[in-house]
Formats: C-alpha cells, structure tokens, sequence
C-alpha cells in the first residue's frame, strides 16, 4: 500500500540514481547519487533531495549535463546497465525550447 503521495501512480518503480546509471545518464551510481541529494534533478517539475526517489514510466527527469540542461521521459525501466543501444531505449530525450 503506498501513501497519499502514491496514489495513482501504477505499476513498478525504481530509484532514481538506478535509473540515471542503467540508462547511462550518469557515470557511476555514485554520481547520481550525490546528483539527486544535492538537490540537482527535478522530477516531474519537482525538486528531489533523495536518490531512492522512485521513477516510474511516463515521469520527466531534468538534470544538468556537460552539455546543459536534459530532459527526459522515462519509457522503460532497465533491469541492469547494458550496452548504451539497449540504454536509449528507456528514455526519451526532450529538447528544451523551440
């Protein structure tokens, strides 16, 4: 059973520095670890400060990369951090502007 915070959202979750380094959005797990608790990724608009914050398909993730700012939405939840091709498949990246 989940809290009121939970409600509505379905299905299976994992948390958010997993996520980052199975997709190869993140170096190391530790990386995005230290990412989510200082406070530098946003999940569906809101700020999180916790790495075990669980993402669900459909969620938007915004971090700040060597490149600037991505967004992107979660379509799958990888079981392991494989090769980059299978990686891609998982997220959507969302370009800002335009």
């Amino acid at each position: 059973m989940g809290d009121g915070a939970t409600l509505g959202n379905h299905g299976p979750s994992l948390r958010i520095d997993k996520f980052l380094w199975f997709a190869r959005l993140a170096a190391s797990r530790s990386v995005a670890q230290k990412m989510a608790e200082d406070g530098h990724i946003r999940l569906n608009g809101r700020r999180i400060e916790r790495a075990h914050s669980p993402v669900r398909a459909g969620d938007l993730i915004t971090f700040p990369h060597a490149s600037g700012v991505r967004v992107v939405r979660v379509i799958a939840l990888p079981g392991r951090r494989g090769p980059a091709p299978e990686a891609q498949t998982c997220y959507e990246e969302l370009k800002l502007g335009n």
